[in-house]
């Protein structure tokens, strides 16, 4: 079963955490659309308090089991927001169960399939991982979402982030790795989805490079497309009040 916390209410809301993350990323965030919206801050099934998946699990398969939760939760047609992988699970549900989505956001995400250079990069994470353990990893992965301009102001941000990935348990953190290297190509759901996406990408964001978010832009119908100015992977934390108005303005949509 998917661990969820909600506020407010209102038509539903989800957000979906990124890789190493869990709900409580959105603690400090989603305060300002409960008034408009049921909140529904999720885990992904193996972070936080959610299950693991089952063994050789993919994005697919983790959007099903969103899917299977929404349905048994009554919850949906909803508006999702999701972070980097987050958005990875929510174009797989478009595609997969368009009646349950009525708009999504990608903050910080791509539906680009990882390029050949990004896929050794994956591979070589799981190398790592499994010589040096996922402590190790977290103090080196997690600061470097942040631009580094930002990371002395956001140092206590930085350190609750680490610590989150850090109980990251390692079957979680290497086949979701293995899931993101070989999902695929998603630009068709930009593409032909009729209802309002909401598009937000970083210029400094060394995860999703800033060329790939451009590129990807004039494939959406309607919605909300912004690039945060001095901002990395972490646009919640970063540029918190700009992304919060972004949202607000593409929940009116």
């Amino acid at each position: 079963m998917i661990n969820s916390k909600r506020y407010g209410s209102g038509k539903p809301l989800i957000f979906i955490h990124g890789f190493c993350e869990d709900h409580t990323m959105w603690d400090n965030f989603y305060q300002p659309f409960t008034d408009s919206h049921e909140v529904i801050l999720i885990d992904l099934p193996g972070f936080g308090d959610s299950a693991l998946p089952k063994a050789n699990f993919g994005i697919v398969g983790i959007a099903n089991q969103l899917a299977e939760w929404m349905s048994a939760e009554k919850i949906g047609p909803a508006s999702l927001v999701g972070h980097s992988l987050g958005g990875y699970v929510i174009l797989e549900l478009v595609n997969n169960h368009p009646d349950l989505v009525e708009a999504f956001g990608l903050f910080h995400s791509t539906a680009f399939a990882d390029p050949p250079e990004k896929r050794a990069t994956r591979n070589k994470v799981i190398e790592f991982v499994e010589k040096n353990g996922v402590e190790q990893f977290a103090d080196s992965f997690v600061p470097q979402l942040f631009y580094s301009k930002n990371r002395k102001r956001l140092a206590a941000e930085i350190e609750q982030a680490v610590q989150t990935a850090r109980r990251t348990p390692l079957e979680s953190l290497v086949g979701y790795t293995q899931a993101m290297r070989d999902r695929v190509d998603r630009t068709d759901v930009l593409q032909f989805f009729e209802r309002p996406i909401l598009f937000i990408a970083g210029d400094q964001d060394t995860s999703v490079p800033l060329e790939k978010s451009k590129e990807q832009i004039p494939l959406i119908q309607t919605g909300t497309t912004a690039i945060l100015k001095n901002t990395g992977h972490m646009g919640m934390f970063e540029a918190t009040t700009e992304s919060q108005t972004l949202l607000s303005n593409w929940l009116l949509l």
